[in-house]
């Protein structure tokens, strides 16, 4: 039954994957538009970059394109666009070339000029010309990322340590009109959270950017800290905004597949925000009580837990989540997973973490301590071991992450027969 389970996972992955990007969408938004009066320039940016801007090419053309993605991110060279990679989820000097190179094209527009900007998850990283060092920007994002904060915390403090971001790269592209095309990563869609806000006006405080310096006990410096004292752009007149792409249709894509296979389905309608170990023990539990009633049955959950890094492993939110439910449900007919509907979980090329109820017993079997690897943050290499890694590659879309638990409801008739 367990090897149904890892099937039904593997189809769930698959098929929520492909209707979570962004193509119909950016068809039909530029299909419907009609071209204006001067020049039209795509600035594409973010994990997804690559695939939308490759649908915007091929629907529409452009005085001049250019794409920001992520190192392995770029699936092929298109001859319409200028192509960049960067890092990502720390800025490196690659994105900020990339960047002053976007600036660059577009500068002195008139007003009858558009930009169009496609904007998906990950561009808060590869999009970027720093108002203070490029050392000491990279030091203050990877102590928010080891230490917990939440995205809308991380891009409070990005935005005011940045040329572009918080509004600021639509007020340099004025008097020219701005169409952004968003791919949304961010719970509820806040527009000045996702990707830090490049075009919208931001609502964000720069009392709230201070109290989240002290919380965190970030190591800014003089400048720095007086940066987080300068308010971004509260208003603007050339900017307007579709969308392209949410966590919820990730989601919907996920119960759509989930009931065709024949699972009872629920979407949990709470985020997961919190650390994700946590996230993993109460689904298993809430997994177990579940499977007492004999029914075969689904959970999904959207969001995006976090990770505090104490240990040296390494691992991704997905994967931790995945292994924390291990132990729970051993011996079980369920399984969990978690996935980013990017293709990367962390720092590693996995996707996220698959285990069911064999998962622990095999960990015993080979000798790893499920709660050891955990403690440690070595949630990928004990998945490696137990083969529950989840391996997708780039996917052309950025809309947050799923976890998934399937219950196969043939516990109560084995027992029963």
């Amino acid at each position: 039954m367990k090897e149904k389970l890892h099937q039904d996972a593997l189809k769930i992955i698959e098929y929520s994957l492909k209707k979570a990007r962004p193509d119909e969408n950016i068809l039909k938004i530029l299909k419907d538009m009609p071209k204006g009066k001067g020049k039209e320039i795509l600035v594409s940016v973010g994990k997804g970059a690559f695939a939308m801007a490759k649908t915007a090419l091929e629907c529409r053309s452009f005085d001049q394109s250019v794409i920001l993605t992520k190192y392995g991110y770029l699936e092929e060279k298109l001859k319409e666009a200028e192509s960049y990679e960067a890092g990502h989820p720390l800025l490196d000097e690659n994105g900020i070339k990339a960047s002053e190179r976007i600036l660059e094209i577009t500068e002195d527009l008139d007003m009858d000029d558009t930009v169009f900007f496609l904007l998906s998850g990950g561009a808060s990283a590869l999009f970027e010309v720093p108002a203070i060092p490029l050392e000491e920007l990279q030091r203050v994002n990877g102590e928010l990322l080891k230490k917990g904060a939440d995205i809308k915390e991380i891009n409070t403090i990005r935005k005011r340590l940045s040329l572009v971001k918080g509004g600021r790269f639509a007020v340099h592209c004025a008097p020219a009109r701005v169409i952004t095309i968003v791919l949304s990563d961010v719970l509820g869609d806040p527009l000045d959270v996702i990707g830090s806000g490049p075009t919208v006006p931001d609502r964000s405080k720069s009392r709230e950017a201070i109290e989240i310096a002290d919380k965190y006990s970030l190591s800014l410096s003089e400048e720095g800290r007086g940066k987080l004292e300068e308010e971004p752009v509260k208003q603007l007149h050339n900017s307007e905004v579709c969308f392209a792409g949410n966590l919820s249709m990730f989601i919907e894509a996920a119960r759509e597949k989930c009931e065709e296979l024949g699972y009872e389905t629920r979407v949990l309608k709470d985020y997961m925000t919190s650390k994700a170990g946590d996230h993993g023990r109460r689904l298993a539990e809430e997994a177990l009580k579940i499977s007492e009633t004999g029914r075969k049955t689904a959970l999904i959950q959207g969001g995006e837990p976090v990770v505090i890094v104490k240990g040296n492993g390494m691992g991704g939110r997905a994967q931790e989540l995945a292994l924390s439910a291990a132990r729970i449900i051993e011996g079980r007919d369920i399984a969990v997973f978690s996935y980013g509907s990017d293709g990367t979980d962390g720092p590693t090329d996995a996707d996220g973490g698959y285990v069911d109820g064999d998962t622990a017993l095999m960990a015993d079997r080979r000798g790893i301590d499920i709660t050891a690897s955990l403690d440690n943050n070595d949630a990928y290499h004990a998945l490696k071991e137990l083969d529950g890694l989840i391996m997708t590659g780039p996917t052309g879309t950025n809309v947050n992450d799923l976890a998934v638990v399937l219950i196969s409801g043939e516990e109560i008739w084995q027992k029963e027969k």
